[in-house]
This record gives C-alpha cells, sequence and structure tokens, in this order.
C-alpha cells in the first residue's frame, strides 16, 4: 500500500476519534453544562429536560418543566414518555451517576440527541418542590 495513503487513512482516523472524545462526558455520555443547558432551555423549544431520580427525590426538588422518568423504568417506559427518538434530551439525576446511565441507555435504544447534564446539585438555578 502507499505509505501516503496509508499515512492519510491513520490521520483521518485520529482526527475523527478525537473529534468524538471531546464531545464525550464520563463513561462515554455526551455533556452539557447547566449554564449551556439554561441558555437553551431559554432559548429553544422542544427540548425535553429529563430527570431520572426516584418520584421521592423529585417531589423533593427539581428543575422546572422537567419530566421524570426514573432510571429503573427508562428501557420499558422511554418509548411512550419519549416517543420523538430524535428530540433533544437533556438528562439529569441527583449527582450524575444515574443520568450517565440514563444517556447509554436512551442511545442504545436509538435517541439520537441526548446529553447528560449531570446532577441536580450542580444546577445553580431555580428549583421547585413538589409533584407536577
Amino acid at each position: 500500500m502507499n505509505p501516503y495513503l496509508t499515512l492519510a487513512i491513520i490521520l483521518t482516523g485520529v482526527y475523527i476519534f478525537g473529534s468524538f472524545i471531546t464531545n464525550l462526558g464520563s463513561a462515554g455520555a455526551p455533556r452539557i453544562s447547566p449554564k449551556e443547558a439554561k441558555k437553551r432551555l431559554e432559548t429553544e423549544k422542544g427540548i425535553i429536560l429529563l430527570d431520572v431520580r426516584t418520584r421521592e427525590e423529585y417531589n423533593r426538588r427539581h428543575i422546572p418543566n422537567s419530566t421524570l422518568l426514573p432510571l429503573a423504568y427508562l428501557s420499558a417506559e422511554a418509548g411512550q414518555v419519549l416517543p420523538d427518538k430524535d428530540a433533544e434530551i437533556f438528562a439529569y439525576c441527583a449527582s450524575g451517576s444515574r443520568s450517565t446511565a440514563a444517556v447509554r441507555t436512551l442511545r442504545k435504544l436509538g435517541y439520537t440527541r441526548v446529553y447528560n447534564l449531570g446532577g441536580i446539585a450542580d444546577w445553580p438555578y431555580e428549583t421547585v418542590a413538589g409533584e407536577k
């Protein structure tokens, strides 16, 4: 094989892999910061803010206008609660572990635009209490 072609293929692969890794957060879940999420939630329509904690945690404190779908029910109920697999989804939990798992699960189920917002503990903006 031509050495220049081999080098071009290798460099292209490195570039693609590097671009992919740059957008990944912990455990391969694409991240979005609270600041960026808040800005986009205020200026764009149709973004789903997904709380994957338990109902009890949600009732104690949640981000306004979020949809509750506990991680334990995500695989079974995602299709009903989140019918559009191309919708933009920002998932959050208490500390970021469950939201990482939720992003991985949703991507395996075919959702294409899912981001890990992390934990509500890192959300410096308004939260509310009570049932939706």
